[in-house]
């Protein structure tokens, strides 16, 4: 990865490095200082150093982290903040994005240190004030962010994810909090039992506790209408986004918009209604019969989305991914049989994992198998889901944890495969 700031070439690739540039040191290359010396280079710079080197004070990096709502969180602050007439960068799961523009396609959920600059670069360049990025656990633990300031930083919630990684539920919330240790502006779900943040310089949000801004009613007529209070003021928004989980997060949207800007959080909530969600995130692709599709692969993700529906009969498509935390596959069994009528288990991303292996461990969690379905191919499962559905006038198809993803990964080969693409078929 290289980048050029005034002329003066910066790499964090000891091979690239030479007498005519920087080289970047991370966690990730340290090790490789000596090669970087052999091949000429005299000129080293920490990661955490290189905001010296660029002009950052004509942008604002908003960081948003958490285990389930990252994505429409950041998508939704972009949206807002452009249609409030800002100039706006957004950098995540989905790609990379000036002004309502994709620049790059699916990447890291954060890059690394110096991928991270050349976007803020880039987003300079082209005369933006704000820059939204979703932040990874993984980035947290091996500073992918170090050395970035941040105007705001928000934390949507902390359930079990990546254990695979962190190895326990207490090291993976550990790290998540440790993003909030220091004094800088943030907004904290208050609802989440599991955060812990320096309370100076916090704003809270939510609907069960007391908070800055507090939810207080909400109906999903037409939409969503939600009225909340920040103090003793009452506001209130509509979205077309369905579910609980999404009040969390447009609120998050809603908050962070009024803490970045002088807006009135009267504009700020008359641009609400313009966001129309994330593709592949509670993506409804059918209404007859309905079909959804959603990205929720952990126990706690597939339960906001269940708890959404509880009206409808629910008939659920999901799987497990493979060479990933094994716990969570039971225990989300036994969520989609706690609350779907019908489930059919199928293939995730198995990886270099048996499917049927991984199929398994989800089932172990199912205690009742009266209308339980296996279905290694995904596609036959999509496809079977739809044809229950539109027997049952009052169901709802619920396909869980890819998302927008475009491929299947088999051992190490990406498949193409889309949900959304493959419900088409059969409607």
């Amino acid at each position: 990865m290289q980048l050029i700031i005034n002329n003066k070439v910066y790499t964090d690739n000891s091979k690239e490095a030479n007498e005519n540039s920087y080289f970047v040191i991370s966690k990730q290359n340290e090790k490789f200082v000596e090669d970087a010396k052999k091949n000429g280079c005299k000129e080293f710079i920490e990661a955490k150093d290189l905001k010296k080197h660029l002009d950052m004070s004509k942008i604002k990096v908003v960081g948003i982290t958490g285990t389930n709502g990252k994505t429409t969180t950041a998508a939704a602050i972009y949206s807002m903040l452009l249609d409030l007439g800002y100039k706006v960068a957004l950098q995540g799961t989905r790609g990379f994005f000036i002004n309502d523009e994709k620049i790059e396609d699916y990447t890291l959920t954060t890059p690394v240190q110096l991928a991270n600059f050349a976007h803020i670069q880039k987003a300079l360049e082209n005369g933006c004030q704000y820059f939204i990025m979703e932040v990874s656990s993984h980035a947290i633990e091996q500073k992918r962010i170090e050395g970035l300031d941040f105007e705001l930083k928000v934390l949507t919630n902390i359930t079990r994810d990546h254990l695979d990684y962190h190895k326990t539920i207490e090291e993976y919330i550990k790290v998540k909090n440790s993003f909030f240790d220091d004094e800088s502006k943030k907004l904290v779900n208050k609802d989440d039992k599991n955060a812990k943040f320096n309370t100076k310089n916090a704003l809270t949000y939510g609907l069960e506790n007391p908070s800055t801004y507090n939810v207080s009613a909400y109906s999903f007529k037409n939409g969503t209408n939600v009225m909340f209070t920040k103090i003793d003021k009452v506001y209130s928004y509509t979205s077309s986004l369905m579910g609980i989980f999404n009040i969390y997060n447009i609120m998050a949207a809603v908050a962070s918009v009024d803490m970045i800007t002088d807006n009135s959080l009267e504009q700020i909530c008359e641009v609400t209604e313009n966001f129309a969600g994330v593709s592949g995130r509670m993506e409804i692709i059918s209404s007859d019969p309905l079909v959804i599709v959603d990205f929720a692969h952990t126990p706690d993700g597939m339960k906001e989305v269940y708890e959404s529906f509880n009206h409808y009969d629910i008939i659920t498509v999901f799987g497990a991914g493979g060479d990933r935390d094994k716990d969570k596959r039971p225990l989300m069994g036994k969520i989609a049989s706690d609350y779907a009528k019908t489930i059919i288990v199928t293939s995730d991303n198995p990886r270099f994992e048996d499917p049927d292996m991984i199929i398994e461990d989800i089932c172990v969690g199912i205690k009742n198998k009266e209308n339980l379905f296996v279905e290694i191919n995904r596609k036959e499962a999509i496809k079977l889901a739809i044809e229950i559905g539109k027997k049952n006038p009052s169901s709802v198809v619920l396909i869980l944890g890819k998302g927008d993803e475009p491929y299947q990964i088999i051992y190490d080969k990406k498949m193409p495969l889309v949900d959304k693409d493959e419900v088409l078929k059969h409607i």
